[in-house]
């Protein structure tokens, strides 16, 4: 993996790409909130939020191939909405032979269309922005600087406990193991328990060699250090076209309601 990179980093250099990480963190706050407060019963506001992903998509040089597979991540909570018009109850409708909640419909329906909503937009903003960029971007937006170490050293190490947990699986899988067999659950568990003491013990040591060199409590702010420059104001205007643009769909929803 590139210097900057991570498993939903994309690596390009369109005008997404080279928008201020700081601008599209508040972008991407602004659009998921707008999407949240627009009234689930209106239908048309989310399909032009999804039309304004499309856009921002196609101004990235994303392709639907590469970012679709990577919206799965949301499935959980699909499954949810799935059961709850069968959960709730209150009056009830007639659906193709079932008798489905009428709430139940409804906030499945939210469920699935803002969560859909907020997932791509989150994907957009990881596909354009790389680990170096994120930890000063939060530094920048008042992000106090010890969680921006914090998150900087989990960026670091997550990689290396990916490998390490697939390295276990391909020596379960050299020594017979069977992923798919319900009797290696047993095996499958100890090893995400021995994965986990071995991500504990790393982590002490870890700290004990940071006190060695003189750590003491406090972190750099990192949004001073070898930084690049702040965000201009007409950066700042470009980015957030879409925020705005959802703000505005989100209220005139409220008013035509």
């Amino acid at each position: 993996m590139g210097a900057g990179a991570h498993p939903l980093y994309r690596h390009d250099d369109s005008v997404v790409h080279r928008a201020p990480a700081e601008v599209k963190i508040v972008c991407l706050l602004v659009f998921v909130l707008a999407v949240v407060a627009t009234p689930r019963e209106m239908f048309w506001p989310f399909a032009v939020y999804a039309a304004i992903v499309v856009v921002v998509w196609r101004l990235a040089r994303i392709p639907l191939r590469w970012i679709l597979p990577r919206m799965l991540i949301e499935t959980p909570f699909l499954v949810l909405a799935v059961l709850l018009p069968f959960a709730e109850g209150g009056e009830r409708v007639d659906v193709a032979g079932l008798q489905l909640s009428v709430t139940g419909l409804w906030a499945a329906w939210g469920i699935v269309i803002k969560g859909t909503l907020g997932v791509a937009a989150a994907l957009t903003v990881a596909a354009t922005t790389s680990t170096t960029e994120l930890p000063m971007a939060l530094s920048r937006l008042g992000m106090p600087a010890v969680v921006t170490s914090v998150l900087v050293l989990m960026i670091r190490y997550v990689d290396l406990l990916t490998g390490e947990a697939s390295r276990m699986r391909m020596a379960r899988l050299s020594r017979g193991d069977s992923p798919r067999a319900l009797h290696q659950a047993g095996a499958i568990a100890k090893g995400i328990g021995a994965l986990f003491l071995r991500s504990y013990e790393r982590g002490e040591r870890v700290y004990v060699a940071m006190l060695s060199r003189g750590f003491d409590g406090s972190a750099p702010d990192l949004a001073v250090i070898g930084a690049p420059p702040r965000a201009a104001a007409s950066q700042w205007v470009v980015a957030m076209t879409p925020a705005v643009a959802a703000v505005a769909i989100a209220t005139a929803a409220w008013v035509l309601r």
